[in-house]
């Protein structure tokens, strides 16, 4: 197991006042996870999403799967 922290970003789509969450993508090769967080809250919860989970996510938000808000 590796000591790595998550290297924390938001996506350059992201311009809505900082409502927003932030994902750190650096663990996925090393822990097979990709940790999730409100940027709002950088001290509270993270989400650790397996890899195969998130990639399904982010392809049904590209299709649409979810509707818009």
């Amino acid at each position: 197991m590796t000591n790595e922290s998550p290297r924390w970003f938001t996506s350059s789509y992201s311009e809505n006042g900082g409502a927003c969450v932030e994902v750190a993508t650096n663990l996925i090769a090393s822990r097979g996870i990709v940790p999730v967080r409100d940027s709002k809250d950088v001290a509270g919860p993270v989400l650790s999403i397996p890899t195969g989970s998130f990639t399904s996510f982010v392809a049904g938000v590209k299709a649409g799967d979810f509707g818009t808000v």
